[in-house]
């Protein structure tokens, strides 16, 4: 039986109502336009605007967390909700104040992706959500711990979405300071206060049917939402228990590879034809994070040069700078393309922001010492515009003609030497970067940095020389990786090789 009867609603207002009376400290709630922040928003705002204007007094932060490669369609929807909040608590004088964080530029996924060359992101290597989520929300709540000392976080989690979720809701319950209120276990001063905890998904779409949006938004559209990203187009509620329910699709970012398909954005480009313009985004994703093949895509290197293995392999480190460039072009075309033959409200859309192509462009440049400085080209071909970059300074005494030049020299005189144009270049940059006598500090350690990660042959090369040392240091009774041999039949076959080649 539902617990979504009138009563129950009118007790759960007088809850929070007294809560939010109880202290002077400020509240925050955590909205992404999903149905259960959007049910936790709606009761918040039921509660106060009952309240008298004068006991209004603590203001309430509507949080929203865009991490630039939100699902279009949502993010859209996210964006018309605050704005509509914004609108409806001035007129109503409600304490809401609607708010959008985003990550830094030069941390967003884009960046680390193609700029920087990470992997995309994987079970053991989740590098995503700390940098795109967690740190602009924790950003913006030390801001406010440090301004007024103590924060309420209030978020619409539910026991009922995961046994892990549970699980960690109750450990919280057994450490409450007051009713209701649960520390967070990783911000100090800040307090947790989730009203819909024993709330199903069933109880969330009751109420948001039942009770009308107080901002003027239609919790009807949501639902239209989430029946379109469904597979089937369907959403019973409450009919029968053995239905399927509603409202389970995930929505977030739209380049997630931390599952194997976005069913999400499939079923809405299945069940709308009006969608078919976001069909590019889907196939885009689903080409860089395919694991097939996405060892060929990367250096045998880490990203600090350093190599390591398992199994008698190396471990594989960032792209290379032809596959960012060409994911890069990929990008742009896409953007461009539906910003061009989209709908007309997504005529801005921006898949990625110019803050973030100056960034990747520093990254090419000045860290990975790519001095052709391809990304304004790529841009200019791709949009038919000169790219803007008003902060940009570099040293212009090497370009895309003298990269071309060593590229061509390099290529007849080392053919068998894959890394042998890497470690030209970024020599000739750094030596470049350091014309000053004031810019000369370190640049010996520099140049025997850039040599350590480009004096290999190849990758056969760097195998043979990894394999070598870990050899060595067994012999001498150092520490060694054991894992790197794993799969080698006979251990006398390692001190043999280590008697011929070694001693």
């Amino acid at each position: 039986m539902s617990l979504i009867t009138k009563d129950y609603i009118n007790g759960l207002i007088v809850t929070i109502q007294n809560l939010y009376l109880a202290d002077d400290i400020p509240w925050m709630i955590g909205y992404s336009g999903g149905k259960d922040s959007t049910a936790a928003v709606q009761l918040v705002w039921m509660a106060i605007s009952d309240l008298k204007e004068n006991q209004r007094r603590k203001p309430v932060h509507i949080m929203n967390t865009d991490t630039l490669v939100e699902s279009p369609v949502v993010s859209k929807w996210v964006a018309k909700s605050l704005e509509a909040m914004m609108k409806a608590a001035a007129a109503q004088r409600l304490p809401f104040k609607p708010v959008r964080l985003t990550p830094d530029y030069n941390n967003t996924f884009w960046v680390n992706l193609i700029g920087r060359g990470y992997p995309f992101p994987r079970q053991k290597y989740r590098w995503c959500t700390d940098r795109m989520k967690i740190k602009p929300v924790n950003s913006f709540i030390k801001s406010k711990i440090a301004e007024h000392g103590e924060i309420i976080l209030v978020l619409g989690t539910r026991k009922q979405e995961s046994s892990r979720r549970a699980r960690t809701m109750t450990n919280l319950e057994k450490k409450r300071v007051r009713e209701l209120l649960s520390p967070n276990p990783t911000l100090a001063n800040e307090l947790v206060f989730s009203p819909l905890e024993s709330w199903s998904n069933d109880d969330v779409w009751v109420f948001l049917m039942q009770y009308s949006n107080p901002w003027g938004y239609s919790n009807m559209d949501l639902l239209t939402l989430y029946r379109g990203a469904t597979a089937d187009n369907e959403c019973p509620l409450m009919v029968d228990k053995d239905l399927p329910t509603c409202g389970k699709s995930r929505f977030g970012c739209w380049v997630c590879t931390m599952v194997e398909k976005d069913k999400s954005m499939e079923a809405m480009i299945a069940n709308d034809e009006e969608k078919a313009w976001m069909t590019p985004l889907l196939e885009f994703r689903n080409q860089f994070g395919d694991e097939n093949g996405d060892r060929e895509r990367r250096s045998f290197r880490r990203m600090n040069g350093s190599i390591s293995g398992n199994h008698g392999k190396l471990f594989h480190g960032p792209y290379k700078k032809e596959i960012r460039e060409e994911w890069l072009a990929k990008l742009l075309e896409i953007q461009q393309d539906i910003q061009q033959n989209g709908p007309e409200e997504y005529s801005d859309l921006q898949l990625i922001h110019l803050e973030e192509l100056q960034a990747i462009r520093r990254i090419w440049v000045f860290d990975k010492h790519e001095f052709d400085d391809a990304l304004p080209r790529i841009y200019e071909r791709v949009t038919g515009k000169p790219f803007t970059d008003p902060t940009w300074i570099h040293n212009e005494s090497f370009g895309k003609t003298e990269w071309d030049i060593l590229a061509s020299v390099c290529k007849e005189t080392f053919s068998d030497e894959e890394l042998a144009f890497e470690m030209m270049y970024s020599l000739i940059d750094l030596e470049s970067e350091a014309v000053g006598i004031n810019n000369r500090k370190d640049i010996l350690d520099k140049i025997e940095g850039a040599i350590r990660k480009t004096f290999y042959r190849n990758e056969e090369d760097a195998n043979a020389f990894y394999r070598d040392t870990l050899l060595r240091s067994k012999k001498l009774g150092g520490q060694y990786r054991e894992k790197f041999f794993d799969g080698i039949p006979q251990e006398e076959t390692i001190d043999e090789y280590a008697e011929d080649n070694l001693l």
